[in-house]
């Protein structure tokens, strides 16, 4: 198999401010009928944590030798309001470590379809917020159907390297808003763990669109054992996605060459009472020694049926698989393993430089249309790679986005293909490249969004400039969304490119693992995606996209 761990990071640049309102009408293509662009809108701004001083950061930067960069908003997810389609709800990193989490999660709201935002940060998650623990990520957030609203953090202590036996907090916590995320109550705590080899990682939440009241929170636990320092010095790293790729790539041969073994089970809780309480957190899939899953997401079918998505590492002779998981009673009792496709990534590298960047690969992207059922994936893959990204250390595949659907409920899934629409570029192949991607269904069924970065518009001008550009694709789902020639009408949304070599470096160039996408109303959506804005600085952008 290839070697999986040769990337990281995320993306970079200056200025992409656009406050001018500018509707842009797409061209009738393939794939879809016209769709009309809003102007580009900064979510979040400043530095909420620009004052705190409770959580040491000269400390953590003196024990652990790692970096803080300042005034990066990283990794948004956002949500809409059942009861307002006009109400929406994004969550992100703020100050980003180099070595892993974040100073805390901020929420920002806005009530009229993406024009203004306002933050509204939930208290007592980490010290910045008058919480208990140093760091947090993985931001996640969602509504009820009433409108109650759920914001999930992963919170951590970091590692201590030089006693890698200490102990090491990591929770997952659920703060809960009853006023639509203008306010939140003191979170739920779903689990602690206080053991350098265990790490909590990777959660979601996804409130049941079918059956008001049930939310469902999903995570893996990644556990080495026996206890060696070697296995608390790779959980010391405090990333589960960096700690995925070593492992993957070690047991990529056969038995893993570290002086220890690893597990990394599906872990489960649920609330049937829209989070004013949950059961105790326990495993739902247990993929066995040295095997893990990771990127746990649950989707909700209209006729009920609760499917849990995860990347399965080392499972199948393949290495690495987008699983599932299936309950027919809201999480009750769970089916065994099924998979929808292998992952063919070696991932993304600056087009210039060959620096990494931290992308997507080994994880994906899942929405299910809801109004047929149809199940639909996305993520990086290198299968369709027609040439070689030569980097300082050697040549790899071009990752391209690839696309997969399901018409019966996971049963079958259709053949990968690809679908970006990122032109070949003889004189740098390493141009080709797309990552990060996102997909979404619109609320009436009829259209398929997906998001992605790509490097087209480089030229490596003026030298140390990597343009780095965000772009929309759409498909119409009566035109049979298989067929890579349907999927069309690809759209711009960045207003400017980006320096993607400005973006921070946390075990590669770093704008999140994952990116926002939402359906609002029948046939309005909305990403919302990191950029550069200068050296270390990101900022969130969104877009108002109006489908016919």
């Amino acid at each position: 198999m290839k070697s999986i761990f040769r990337r990281l990071s995320r993306l970079a640049s200056p200025s992409i401010a656009g406050s001018g309102v500018i509707a842009l009408t797409c061209a009738i293509g393939p794939g879809a009928q016209a769709q009309v662009l809003g102007p580009l809108v900064q979510v979040a701004a400043g530095d909420p944590f620009s004052g705190c001083t409770s959580d040491q950061v000269n400390a953590q930067e003196s024990a652990f030798g790692s970096i803080l960069f300042p005034a990066t908003s990283i990794e948004p997810w956002v949500a809409t309001d059942p009861t307002n389609p006009s109400r929406l709800l994004a969550g992100h990193q703020q100050d980003r470590w180099n070595d892993g989490g974040s100073r805390g999660l901020v929420g920002v709201v806005s009530n009229d379809a993406g024009s203004t935002w306002t933050n509204t940060i939930p208290t007592d998650v980490t010290d910045c917020t008058g919480g208990k623990f140093r760091r947090a990520s993985d931001p996640w957030v969602d509504f009820a159907q009433n409108g109650t609203a759920f914001f999930f953090s992963l919170t951590l202590d970091p590692a201590q390297p030089t006693t890698p036996f200490g102990a090491r907090n990591s929770a997952m916590l659920v703060s809960r808003s009853v006023d639509h995320g203008a306010t939140w109550q003191s979170p739920d705590t779903l689990i602690q763990n206080n053991s350098p080899h265990v790490l909590n990682d990777k959660n979601s939440l996804t409130a049941d669109p079918t059956a008001n009241g049930f939310v469902y929170a999903v995570w893996d636990q990644l556990s080495v054992f026996p206890p060696t320092r070697e296995g608390a010095e790779l959980l010391g790293e405090n990333d589960g996605v960096v700690i995925a790729r070593k492992l993957l790539n070690a047991a990529a041969g056969g038995a893993p060459v570290f002086k220890f073994n690893f597990t990394g089970p599906t872990f489960f809780s649920r609330s049937t009472d829209n989070g004013v309480t949950w059961s105790t957190a326990a495993p739902i899939y247990q993929p066995g020694t040295n095997r893990q899953t990771i990127d746990n997401i649950v989707r909700v079918l209209p006729n009920g049926t609760v499917l849990d998505f995860f990347t399965a590492i080392n499972v199948t002779p393949q290495g690495l698989n987008i699983g599932y998981i299936a309950s027919t009673d809201k999480g009750g009792h769970w089916s065994g393993p099924a998979f929808a496709s292998n992952i063919q990534v070696v991932g993304v590298v600056t087009p210039d430089t060959g620096q990494p960047i931290r992308d997507a690969s080994i994880l994906y992207s899942v929405a299910v249309n809801p109004v047929t059922g149809a199940i639909y994936l996305a993520w990086q893959d290198d299968r369709f790679s027609a040439g070689t990204c030569t980097t300082p250390t050697g040549s790899i595949p071009i990752d391209g986005i690839v696309f997969s659907e399901s018409d019966d409920g996971g049963t079958t899934w259709s053949a990968p293909v690809m679908i970006n629409k990122t032109p070949a570029n003889a004189a740098n192949p390493c141009r080709q490249q797309a990552f990060v991607p996102a997909v979404v269904a619109a609320g009436d069924g009829k259209t398929i969004v997906v998001t992605y970065y790509d490097f087209r518009n480089d030229t490596n001008t003026p030298a140390g400039f990597e343009s780095t550009d965000y772009f929309a694709l759409f498909c119409s789902t009566s035109s049979g969304c298989t067929n890579p020639a349907n999927w069309g009408n690809e759209r711009r949304l960045t207003d400017a490119s980006f320096n993607i070599l400005d973006a921070p470096v946390a075990r590669g160039h770093f704008l999140g693992d994952y990116m926002g996408l939402t359906a609002s109303g029948p046939t309005t959506v909305y990403p919302v995606f990191g950029t550069a804005t200068g050296h270390n600085v990101t900022a969130e952008f969104t877009r108002k996209i109006t489908l016919p």
